[in-house]
Order: structure tokens, then C-alpha cells, then sequence
């Protein structure tokens, strides 16, 4: 699946989404950004999962794309915790890649992920963070976690 939705610019492949991103770095390229990305799901007939990809101007707001896809529910938490971590590096990866290619490897990549030190998903800290920062990117939990907890949460339901 390769669509994104702009709540301002409507329905975009992955192409356009980062086109856009570039173009949003570029008008102010002196400004600190933040390029983040987060997955939420929920289970009800099936799994809602939602990916959000996040360009924040630091202290002067910013853009998101989101996608949304159905699969089978996965009733276990670690293994949908697992899963939501593994669709965020993989669209981190890519992202990482074509900022590569366009010669932008100064703006790094958070991964936002849905655990935190509080409720049944803080054993799994460790090792979800483990998974984002052997790969390369940074990681931020609940409450840093927005990309996830607030943003992909609001369209996953």
C-alpha cells in the first residue's frame, strides 16, 4: 500500500509525500526539523493500522501523512506491539533512504513508538527500543511519543 493521506493535501503515493516534505524543508532551511514516525493499531472485527509520518519546524508546527490498513487481529500484545515497531522501521527505512538520495542525511528520523513505563506495555521497552535504535534511529516512548500515542491513535479508531 503505498498511499498516504495529507489532511490538507489530500490522497498522495510515497513519492509525493516525501516531495512535499522536501519542499516544506526547503522554504526554511535553516529552521530545526524533526522527521518522525509513529504506528498505532486497534482490534475490533479486524486490525486498524495506522502509520503517521511527521514534519515538525520545530516551534513553528509542521505537517503529517497517515495510512491506514486492515489485516487480521493480532490479540497478542507483544506481537502487535512487535508489528506496529517493524511497519514503523520499515517506512523509517525507506524515508532514511531517500533522504539519502537527495543528499539530506542531516535530518534524522525519530521512531515513535506505543509503550511506556506505566500499563501492560512497559516490560517490552527494551526491547522495542533496541529494534529502533539497532537500526539506526532514534526512539521516543510514552509520553515523547506523540507520532503514535496521539497522531496514528486518532486515525486508527
Amino acid at each position: 500500500m503505498d498511499r498516504f493521506i495529507s489532511p490538507s493535501r489530500g490522497t498522495m503515493t510515497f513519492e509525493e509525500m516525501f516531495q512535499d516534505i522536501m519542499s516544506y524543508v526547503e522554504q526554511f532551511p535553516n529552521d530545526n526539523y524533526r522527521l518522525i514516525v509513529g504506528t498505532d493499531s486497534q482490534n475490533q472485527d479486524d486490525l486498524t493500522l495506522v502509520t503517521a509520518v511527521i514534519i515538525h519546524r520545530v516551534g513553528k508546527g509542521g505537517r503529517y501523512y497517515y495510512q491506514r490498513s486492515r489485516h487480521r487481529p493480532i490479540k497478542n500484545l507483544r506481537q502487535k506491539i512487535y508489528y506496529e515497531t517493524s511497519v514503523s522501521l520499515a517506512l523509517g527505512s525507506r524515508l532514511a533512504k531517500r533522504l539519502a538520495e537527495n543528499g539530506h542525511t542531516n535530518l534524522n528520523i525519530e521512531i515513535h513508538l506505543d509503550v511506556g513505563t506505566a500499563g501492560p506495555t512497559k516490560d517490552m521497552i527494551r526491547e522495542v527500543v533496541g529494534m529502533v535504535t539497532g537500526s539506526g534511529f532514534d526512539a521516543r516512548i510514552k509520553p515523547d511519543s506523540f507520532g503514535a500515542s496521539t497522531v496514528a491513535d486518532r486515525y486508527s479508531k
